[in-house]
């Protein structure tokens, strides 16, 4: 039975991943008191006793917490920024390919996509993979989330009873367009030109909608929205249900919206192509703390233990 320890439980990332694992009986999850959690050296002897740990902290604590490895054996899930670009770590979206699935089956240092990156390289790692755009596409990218996504400072200021009006409304940030998220974005994709982009934080909880828009005339090619719902299905397929292509058309089943909490509590992805042949767009569906952190950590977690992707999963 494989040892599963949480090095920062109480976040919101640790927070799922404990919740998900609680119940499962193929794992033993190695847990340290509320007076225990912050104790440098019985968070060492954790991670070194564990087959698996997750670091589910801030980008330099996740730092410090590897030097704390001894134990040669010990995998990590890196649920932080810090190491999703680098090349020592294998990249945890197994859905884009085999390439990636033995990198993280193989590996025992795994860094957790971010959540807006993983709406968007979802859409648009195979759109250059399959050559309907090339990496120098000019992309603009929108992404909105619920605030559960900025920790739990912004969690208290959304729910504080005299916070400010201008929580009322979605809040557009990363004006500067420096977000943290691009360097992953960008280096996954393997992109030429940074994308323009966008994230909106707007009041509730969670789930998360990334928007890619494609124009006909800078396609690679002459491509029908048909041509690429097909091609991104047939990427796509057979993905243990996990990331999904959603049927032509499902702006009818919709009535016309897409709501980005639809997909709260859920572990799954789902992707939309909708809008017309000289305008496409092109949307990520899925719950920021759910495939966009958690739900992710989860699947690279399976694959390391041998255990279908979508154990212990809410799909």
């Amino acid at each position: 039975m494989a040892k599963i320890f949480i090095d920062g439980k109480e976040g919101t990332t640790g927070l799922r991943i404990y919740e998900r694992l609680a119940n499962r009986s193929d794992i033993e999850l190695l847990l340290l008191s509320d007076d225990m959690r912050k104790d440098i050296n019985m968070r060492a002897k954790m991670i070194n006793e564990s087959d698996i740990t997750f670091l589910c902290l801030p980008d330099q604590a996740a730092l410090e917490a590897l030097t704390l490895v001894t134990n040669p054996n010990v995998r990590i899930i890196d649920t932080s920024t810090a190491n999703r670009t680098n090349p020592d770590f294998a990249y945890g979206f197994s859905e884009l390919g085999d390439e990636f699935y033995y990198n993280i089956k193989n590996s025992k240092r795994i860094s957790n996509p971010g959540c807006h990156a993983t709406g968007f390289i979802s859409i648009v790692y195979p759109l250059i993979k399959l050559g309907i755009i090339d990496a120098s596409y000019p992309l603009t990218a929108t992404s909105l989330t619920g605030y559960s996504g900025g920790g739990k400072g912004m969690i208290k200021s959304y729910n504080e009873n005299d916070r400010s009006i201008l929580l009322d409304s979605p809040r557009i940030y990363g004006l500067t367009q420096n977000h943290k998220h691009l360097k992953e974005m960008v280096g996954v994709c393997g992109l030429l030109t940074k994308p323009i982009f966008n994230p909106i934080v707007s009041d509730y909880y969670n789930g998360m909608i990334v928007t890619v828009g494609l124009h006909k005339k800078f396609l690679k090619e002459n491509f029908t929205k048909e041509e690429i719902h097909q091609k991104l299905s047939d990427f796509y397929n057979n993905k243990e249900g996990v990331v999904k292509i959603m049927p032509l058309g499902s702006e009818e089943a919709l009535e016309g919206f897409i709501a980005s909490n639809s997909y709260s509590d859920k572990d799954n992805l789902d992707i939309y192509v909708l809008g017309n042949d000289d305008n496409i767009n092109i949307y990520a569906c899925f719950d920021n703390l759910g495939k966009g952190a958690s739900g992710s950590a989860i699947e690279a977690m399976n694959i390391l233990l041998g255990c279908p992707i979508t154990t212990g999963l809410n799909i």
